[in-house]
């Protein structure tokens, strides 16, 4: 044992436990509090930073949910809106179709009134028509008797005479 790091001299251990002692309480005096200080300095930023953290995670969530709700608000709206707009859409329709059927309806109608407006017209010119060729066929018969032969001429003659008396009303 001729290595004196490896002997043991009692006076250089007590010197040494000494030393560290006072060392050690020199320490605690001067450095250990002010690094406790620090210590509890950063434990505290450290905590108060997880607070902040929380807290921006509920506003976070706050907003969020504030988000959803305004997103499924603007959705019921936009589906309110598109719905009475289709529901406007089909009244319009609606009464598109209404207006266009009383239309119809009434073109139908004023056709019916003008058909039969010119049938009575029709009707009413043939029986005057009738009535004139009777009266010149009575005429004719009146100033002589008539033979079948007659009959039909007298016929033709009153046939050509309205014909050349109204050349506008011949039937096409």
């Amino acid at each position: 044992m001729d290595n004196p790091l490896v002997q043991v001299d009692p006076g250089l251990y007590v010197w040494t436990i000494l030393t560290f002692l006072v060392l050690a309480a020199l320490l605690a005096k001067f450095a250990w509090r002010p690094l406790l200080h620090a210590l509890e300095l950063r434990r505290k930023s450290i905590a108060d930073a997880l607070e902040e953290a929380r807290k921006a995670r509920e506003e976070l969530a706050r907003v969020q949910e504030e988000g959803a709700q305004l997103l499924v608000e603007a959705r019921r709206e936009a589906d309110a809106i598109v719905s009475a707009a289709r529901a406007d859409a089909e009244r319009f329709r609606q009464e598109m179709r209404q207006q266009a059927t009383d239309q119809a309806a009434g073109i139908v109608e004023r056709a019916q009134r003008e058909i039969e407006r010119q049938t009575a017209q029709a009707v009413a010119q043939l029986r005057q028509e009738a009535v004139d060729l009777s009266f010149a066929i009575a005429s004719k018969v009146l100033r002589r008797t008539v033979t079948p032969a007659d009959h039909e001429r007298l016929l033709d003659e009153v046939i050509t005479t309205l014909d050349q008396e109204r050349p506008d009303q011949r039937p096409s």
